[in-house]
């Protein structure tokens, strides 16, 4: 029944993504608050369709809405990529340069705002990261990040890159870290979704001025101590899943 219901999710969502990049495309020639307005309401559609396989979410913590803040995301499926920007009310993004040559959809990312990051261009690419949050900075913009530069799946681990610390330092930003477990749900690379609810925790913002060892070792510390738990029932059915067979 569950494959059953993933597939027509598939089969809407991707579908319905590709009627909205299709129908979106006069907002090219619009303001980046219209493609913006457009990245939102995919979200929302996302999650109406998410319960086609019962899958919800449930958002805790303190949001910061009305304040300038960075925001530093666990990453585990496409979910966040896609939501986030509802919750928080389309941030300036920071994603990896790649998706820009996506179909159609790497043109919004582009038009919207996003600063897309040259993971090849070594130094070359952090300066151009601290011009670009600068520039958001004093735009007013808050920012989002995924400090691990990729997806991981749950209970795997993954160095945490310098470039959310980059950010950190140049802006004098606050970060409020999110733990999140949405791989439980909608794995990565996985046709299959489960159901279950997404937990989205916005946790205690860590305040500008910290060296770079400290703040990325709290940064770390306060997801990875709430991702053990958020992510333990998953791990635990799996396990004893593979057991069984």
């Amino acid at each position: 029944m569950m494959y059953l219901r993933s597939l027509i999710f598939n089969i809407l969502f991707y579908g319905v993504t590709a009627v909205l990049a299709i129908l979106a495309l006069p907002t090219m020639l619009l303001p980046a608050a219209a493609i913006q307005a457009m990245a939102r309401f995919w979200g929302l559609l996302t999650l109406l369709l998410l319960r086609i396989v019962g899958a919800t979410h449930r958002v805790s913590g303190e949001i910061h809405q009305g304040r300038q803040v960075i925001y530093a995301a666990k990453h585990q499926s496409a979910w966040e990529t896609i939501v986030l920007s509802l919750l928080l009310r389309t941030p300036v993004v920071v994603l990896k340069r790649e998706l820009l040559k996506l179909p159609l959809l790497g043109w919004y990312f582009g038009r919207a705002g996003c600063i897309a990051v040259d993971r090849s261009a070594g130094m070359r690419a952090l300066r151009q990261l601290r011009d670009d949050a600068l520039a958001a900075r004093d735009a007013g913009r808050s920012l989002l990040i995924f400090p691990q530069g990729t997806r991981v799946a749950p209970g795997a681990r993954q160095k945490y890159e310098v470039g959310v610390f980059a950010l950190y330092e140049v802006t004098g930003l606050p970060v409020v870290p999110i733990a999140l477990n949405s791989g439980d749900v909608w794995g990565r690379n996985s046709w299959t979704k489960r159901a279950g609810r997404i937990e989205v925790e916005f946790l205690p913002a860590i305040a500008p001025g910290m060296a770079r060892r400290d703040f990325m070792a709290s940064l770390e510390s306060a997801i990875e101590t709430r991702m053990a738990v958020l992510d333990a029932p998953y791990l635990d059915e799996t396990a004893m899943t593979a057991d069984g067979d």
